[in-house]
């Protein structure tokens, strides 16, 4: 298989990449997941590599999980009470393609979809 997987976090709070999240990439199997692997963000809010490519490029169902409390904590970010701590993002990798999971996240909200 040809496909890869990538993945790109936007700070909107602070109007910039997100440099040092924290990351990880779970294959979903029925009710359980298998952990693969951890990584954190570059100055650029991505990963150095992809997070999936080559023999390890799979079809299947797929879990991002984001540690973003931990992100806007280590910012200096006060809030009260955090909102947000781990932001887990499911998917489906269908074909033998290019899958970018992108993630556009503040202390309060998020929003991701099938980029490019």
């Amino acid at each position: 298989m040809a496909g890869r997987l990538t993945t790109h976090v936007l700070d909107t709070m602070h109007g910039k990449p997100a440099r040092g999240l924290r990351l990880e990439l779970l294959y979903v199997h029925g009710d359980h997941t298998h952990h693969i692997l951890d990584s954190y963000t570059n100055a650029d809010g991505r990963v150095d590599q992809p997070l999936l490519e080559d023999d390890q490029f799979q079809l299947g169902e797929f879990e991002i999980h984001f540690h973003v409390g931990q992100y806007f904590e280590r910012l200096g970010v006060e809030l009260q009470t955090p909102f947000l701590n781990v932001v887990p993002v499911r998917f489906t990798i269908s074909e033998d393609s290019h899958y970018h999971v992108p993630l556009l996240v503040s202390p309060f909200g998020y929003s991701t979809y099938r980029g490019s």
